[in-house]
């Protein structure tokens, strides 16, 4: 008996040190922590010595990390040697994608939008639908790298999707579809633009990539040449990219020393500021940029920064709220952890990050459109409709693009441009349009309200 203690507290201080080697810089809290850290062994021992079959205390181990880091958030993640040998060195070779971006929403593997001229696009999946499984392999249980993985194959290759998609009536996701699709090479045009009527210029950005600051300059001064009077900044359904692409496309627009966005955390240390290094070539441009619910993280950078300081206004849908900061730390036997350590906010300091598993906080994050516009989102992927069979050839030149479809938020946008509707009087009526919807929603679902107003729920 008196072994078997003496083993067990062994065990306990084994697993002490195997925690204070994982994260040295908290050896303190590691001390100041034993009963929780206590409790934790008891259960691991009492698993090994009763549980119905033999167990390994490495995976133990593994599955007890991969639990504290998934009570997190969506974006920190445990990796173990082989997902972080691929994260530190991409030596895969030549694989396809289907061209969507990917999103832990609600425990489910989302959609966070299809690039326009992808696999994905061109069969029809929109942003918000949920991927339940992949050539019959259920995803639900998977890490997002891991679903994400799965996903990719030999350029040319088929898979299979299935697809949940929410019900626009009854809010649940109660329609499911098998979607198949080939893998390709994913190198999408960046920037698209165009002349509109009235001298409005129109840019379309798809992503914030390593090219894509020069490919706006180009575009910019092309309809500068062809007499452009105002801008239209679109990002709907731009899934975002590099930060330094954020500040750099936001400083075409902004005067010098502007505050783009910084970053917060609960360390000093995580805490940056990233402003303009000098005025840009188009400050004093009038403008609007435009978003919906698949514009995230770089994208929301950009049009927080510039609807905060004024310089242009935001139309569409509120934003994804995709801000996190992630720092990758090794870990002993070749294992990793990313973790989420700052948030990014906008030069005002709105949180834009948004936080899907806390209801409460929920109505936090995203960036707000100055004028409310809300459109299905089978009704907008129309919009894009002329970008689906485009993809980047090299040495081509760019294809003449019909565009039919009705586009009600560009279409906001320009009338405010053109002087055709005052900007107060189009933010008045989108506040109006905002509250009879809200106050409808109240009324389709009585029996919501009280749950957010009771005092025993605060």
């Amino acid at each position: 008996m008196k072994n078997k203690k003496l083993n067990r507290y062994a065990v306990f201080a084994a697993a002490v040190f195997f925690v204070g080697t994982l994260f040295p810089y908290a050896y303190g809290a590691v001390d100041r922590s034993l009963k929780q850290l206590r409790v934790l062994i008891d259960v691991m021992e009492y698993v090994k010595e009763n549980y119905v079959e033999k167990t390994d205390t490495q995976t133990l181990v593994t599955g007890a990390i991969r639990g504290v880091v998934s009570e997190l958030d969506d974006f920190s993640q445990y990796l173990d040697p082989k997902d972080y040998k691929n994260l530190k060195n991409d030596t895969r070779g030549e694989f396809g994608g289907l061209g969507i971006r990917l999103q832990k929403k609600d425990d489910f593997v989302t959609i966070i939008t299809p690039m326009p001229g992808t696999p994905a696009y061109r069969a029809g999946l929109l942003p918000g639908d949920r991927i339940l499984a992949v050539d019959d392999k259920d995803i639900s249980k998977m890490e997002l790298d891991e679903s994400v993985e799965i996903m990719r194959g030999p350029i040319g290759s088929k898979v299979k999707l299935l697809i949940s998609r929410k019900n626009e009536k009854t809010g649940k996701y109660d329609h499911k579809q098998e979607y198949r699709l080939k893998r390709e090479k994913i190198v999408p045009e960046v920037v698209y633009h165009r002349m509109l009527p009235g001298k409005v210029g129109y840019l379309y950005m798809v992503d914030f990539s390593g090219h894509s600051t020069e490919e706006v300059q180009k575009a910019l001064l092309q309809l500068q040449k062809e007499g452009m009077k105002s801008l239209v900044l679109d990002l709907r359904f731009n899934p975002g990219g590099l930060l330094t692409g954020a500040v750099d496309i936001a400083g075409i627009f902004l005067p010098e020393d502007k505050m783009v966005v910084y970053t917060q955390g609960r360390k000093q240390e995580y805490y940056q500021e990233f402003k303009t290094r000098k005025a840009g070539a188009f400050t004093e441009i009038p403008m609007a940029v435009l978003v919906n619910q698949g514009s995230a993280s770089a994208s929301e950078i950009v049009a927080g920064a510039l609807q905060d300081h004024a310089r242009a206004f935001v139309v569409g849908q509120r934003t994804f709220g995709k801000a996190s900061v992630q720092q990758v730390m090794p870990l002993v036997g070749g294992a990793g952890l990313r973790l989420t350590i700052a948030r990014y906010y906008t030069p005002l300091g709105r949180l834009i990050q948004r936080d899907y598993r806390n209801k409460e906080k929920a109505e936090e994050g995203g960036i707000f459109p100055d004028i409310e516009v809300i459109v299905k989102p089978k009704e907008e992927v129309e919009v894009f409709a002329p970008y689906r069979d485009v993809v980047y050839t090299p040495g081509k030149p760019a294809p003449t693009l019909e565009f039919k479809a009705k586009d009600p938020v560009l279409d906001k946008a320009v009338s405010v441009l053109t002087g055709k509707e005052k900007l107060e009087e189009a933010k008045a009526k989108s506040q109006q349009a905002s509250a009879k919807r809200k106050a409808e929603k109240a009324d389709e679902h009585p029996e919501e309200q009280p749950e957010e107003m009771s005092p025993a729920d605060k």
